[in-house]
């Protein structure tokens, strides 16, 4: 543990940091999941909202840094496949 004050408050924030990247994160296969559901049961309808709210999630923790912007391009790529596998 440490001693100095503002190492204490820098583990607090990391810690708040690194489970704020962990809902995005955990968001982001949520919403892939539902994705996938969706397209292997051909429901245009649904794929199409879950496509939505996935690219949505995936921009917005691009920009908070939780993750790469490549990553986020690769993720966004691979949906935009599963996306068009079901049309």
């Amino acid at each position: 543990m440490a001693n100095i004050a503002s190492q204490k408050k820098r583990i607090l924030r990391a810690e708040r940091e690194r489970l704020e990247n962990r809902r995005y994160t955990s968001a982001i296969k949520t919403y892939f999941r539902r994705l996938e559901a969706a397209a292997l049961a051909g429901d245009d309808d649904t794929a199409d909202s879950e496509h939505r709210d996935l690219i949505k999630t995936i921009d917005k923790a691009v920009k908070r840094g939780a993750l790469h912007r490549n990553n986020g391009a690769r993720k966004k790529s691979r949906a935009a496949r599963v996306r068009a596998g079901s049309s």
